[in-house]
């Protein structure tokens, strides 16, 4: 556990906290931000991508948050979730006493319900709530009414909230309040329950019977997975953020649980994370896979079938978490974002992107669930199959590929690879599980790509693959060339292109995706390191056979996480800092992954070129 004994006041002053004092709550539906200085300041009701009632993270705290903490200024804090849970608790030590906040979220049908006691530990501390509630991204003000006593309810169109505590509250500007003190032994609930305003008012939560259930839920969730036993608490809190974001109903994986958070301080790339991005979701898939959570295996496999639906050309890149295709980017002007980082982005406009490495993904992703045992499913084979059929029309066109570049499209040498990957696997499917189709036809489609890429995406000068045809920029995606079997990884071309990835794009031993230039995405460049790249880099050492070097950057990336075990997107080297989406699927799935390759057990070795079944060569022109 972390401790912190310095940082801005506990009072009015204190503002919007670094990414990396955050920390997730959440009940597979949608999660909540909770900071060190006991306030939420980011939670969407009633799904991940819904609109939000505490956005002061992209604001300030008019713009809606709900925060208990000592009404003196701590002397430290300290915070860890309880083992196995998303049950998370924070210890303020003050002057006058310590005391506990404990902070976790349930569902009840129709009801979402979000619970914090406040145990005293020692002495007699005072405390001060405050609950700014602002709908609709902190634009709109609710109608506040008293349900009893206990109870206040916060309505403004389909939005209802009520509170209950057995403290006195009252109005202070536009804000609920309540000034109270807890001795030790003693326990002060509120609880938070989120319904649909024109449904019937819900019971009243009872906190210790959620509490039980709550954790119940989590540790028996958690009991089921496989983790590495050498470092099992970091692989276990990453399953249990990656569970937090896998929808109960749909099985759909958001990427991450936040909008708008910076991949640069005060820049423009900020985008909405809060979607099922089918490559994010596949790659999850492999994390869960290989911990044995073939449930969540299964469950994302029928949402894709339902997502997809209809007609390949029209898949999409990304869906909403119950598969709905129009996700619109707007902006909403009246947040300032995070430490001034404009503009905040409501829905993602690369959604309707071409990005071939997509397909390859979504068929490696089923092949490996059928190598895992899952139970076949008619609908699956018959989808991947019109996938491969519209995939061979389109193949060598331009797109955007894996990191959703804004400006025109190019011939980049991931999604060639991908493409390759996909009729891979589909040959593998027929000649190891007997499924039927056109497997010659496939492999030679397999052989032009992969002769394709070696003509077209390298640079021979170098010896390295290449981001784009006919250039000679560097991508870090290129470093899952060997980890999807495509070239062996003793291959000097793979050698060559990990070479130039280490000179070219590390920055303090941390790997970026590619070196930011405004006539590749039409944005100023710059921004943090890509954690998973850089988990990537430590997955290629591995397969080379450099474990040392491989376990030295695993343990430095597992010391970028904060003090409750998560990661964002990215990590600023120079300001140490995270940056980016917060939690991010990618960075905590890939952890999962190389912790599984430095084991001996991960999808590394299972389909690169040190795997049982690899394909990967050089064709004979080629060599």
């Amino acid at each position: 556990m972390q401790s912190y004994s310095s940082g801005p006041r506990f009072g009015e002053e204190w503002g919007v906290e670094r990414i990396e004092d955050y920390a997730l709550i959440g009940n597979c539906e949608t999660i909540a931000l909770v900071g060190r200085s006991g306030s939420i300041d980011w939670l969407c009701l009633p799904r991940f991508d819904s609109a939000a009632c505490f956005a002061a993270l992209l604001g300030g705290p008019d713009n809606g948050r709900w925060r208990i903490a000592p009404a003196i200024e701590p002397t430290q804090v300290t915070r860890s979730y309880q083992d196995g849970t998303l049950v998370l608790d924070t210890l303020f030590d003050t002057a006058e006493g310590a005391v506990c906040v404990r902070d976790f979220m349930s569902r009840r049908d129709g009801v979402t319900d979000l619970v914090r006691v406040v145990r005293g530990l020692r002495g007699r501390v005072p405390m001060r709530m405050e609950l700014t509630m602002r709908f609709d991204y902190g634009a709109v003000i609710p109608w506040v009414s008293r349900q009893g006593d206990r109870r206040l309810q916060f309505v403004a169109g389909p939005d209802r909230v009520l509170l209950e505590t057995s403290v006195d509250l009252r109005g202070e500007g536009m804000s609920t309040v309540s000034d109270f003190a807890v001795a030790a032994g003693e326990d002060v609930c509120f609880s938070f329950c989120w319904t649909p305003s024109w449904r019937a008012k819900p019971g009243s939560v009872r906190p210790a019977e959620a509490h039980s259930t709550t954790v119940a839920y989590w540790k028996k969730w958690l009991q089921g997975c496989r983790r590495n036993p050498e470092w099992t608490d970091a692989v276990s809190r990453s399953l249990l953020t990656l569970k937090a974001l896998t929808h109960r109903d749909t099985g759909g994986i958001v990427a991450a649980g936040t909008t708008s958070l910076p991949e640069r301080i005060g820049g423009q790339r900020n985008w909405d994370y809060r979607y099922c991005w089918l490559r994010d979701a596949t790659f999850t898939l492999y994390s869960f896979i290989h911990a044995g959570c073939l449930a969540e295996a299964q469950a994302w496999r029928e949402w894709l079938i339902r997502a997809v639906g209809g007609s390949p050309e029209q898949l999409q890149t990304m869906y909403s978490v119950s598969g709905q295709r129009r996700i619109p980017e707007s902006e909403a002007g009246w947040l300032a974002g995070y430490e001034r980082s404009a503009p905040v982005r409501i829905g993602n406009a690369a959604a309707g992107q071409l990005q071939l490495d997509v397909y390859g993904e979504i068929i490696d992703a089923l092949y490996v669930a059928r190598k895992a045992g899952l139970a076949p499913e008619t609908a699956s084979w018959a989808l991947e199959c019109a996938l491969l059929e519209h995939l061979e029309g389109i193949w060598r066109h331009p797109d955007k590929s894996i990191w959703e570049m804004r400006g025109p499209r190019k011939q980049f040498t991931y999604s060639k690879i991908m493409a390759w990957v996909a009729f891979d696997r589909a040959v593998r499917s027929v000649e190891e599980f007997g499924m039927e189709g056109p497997v010659a036809h496939w492999r030679a489609l397999r052989d032009a790509i992969h002769e394709d890429v070696c003509q077209h995406g390298v640079d021979t000068r170098r010896n390295t693959l290449v981001q784009s045809y006919g250039g000679s920029a560097l991508d870090a995606s290129l470093l899952r060339v060997a980890l999807v079997g495509f070239l062996p990884p003793d291959d000097p071309l793979i050698r060559g292109t990990v070479a130039a990835i280490e000179h070219g794009l590390r920055r303090d031993g941390l790997v970026l995706r590619y070196l930011g230039d405004q006539a590749i995405d039409g944005l100023p460049p710059g921004e943090g390191a890509f954690l998973a790249c850089s988990f990537w880099l430590a997955d290629n050492y591995i397969l080379q056979g450099r474990t040392g070097e491989a376990r030295a950057l695993f343990e430095r990336l597992l010391s970028l996480r904060n003090d409750v075990g998560l990661l964002a997107e990215e990590y600023d080297p120079e300001s140490r800092r995270q940056l980016g989406n917060f939690p991010q699927a990618f960075s905590h799935l890939a952890l999962i992954n190389t912790a599984h390759n430095l084991g001996g057990q991960g999808p590394a070795h299972e389909r690169s070129g040190r795997g049982p079944g690899a394909g990967g060569h050089r064709p004979k022109d080629a060599q």
